[in-house]
């Protein structure tokens, strides 16, 4: 059994607007994580993910192309303890 691991991802460039939290959702999901991804006032994207520490580095991967309209300039990466648990990967409103 693969320990779970959490990351904490915030997303710069143009990423609102542009279908990245859907982009986000649909690639976690499919990579069997859990957390949540949410629209921050400062125009970033803020990210938590779940799961196995191979298949959070694949996500980190698709978030740095992003979705065709979106343009990522940067992605700031933290691996956290997980303080709680996450049931699905969720778009945060």
């Amino acid at each position: 059994m693969h320990q779970e691991r959490q990351v904490y991802l915030r997303v710069y460039g143009i990423v609102q607007g542009v279908f990245f939290r859907a982009y986000t959702q649909k690639e976690a999901l499919a990579l069997g994580l859990k957390g949540y991804v949410r629209n921050m006032p400062d125009g970033s994207v803020e990210i938590i993910a779940q799961g196995q520490e191979e298949k959070l580095k694949k996500l980190i991967e698709k978030v740095k192309v992003g979705p065709p309209a979106a343009s990522v300039e940067r992605v700031e990466e933290r691996w956290e303890k997980i303080t709680r648990k996450y049931d699905a990967f969720e778009i945060l409103r």
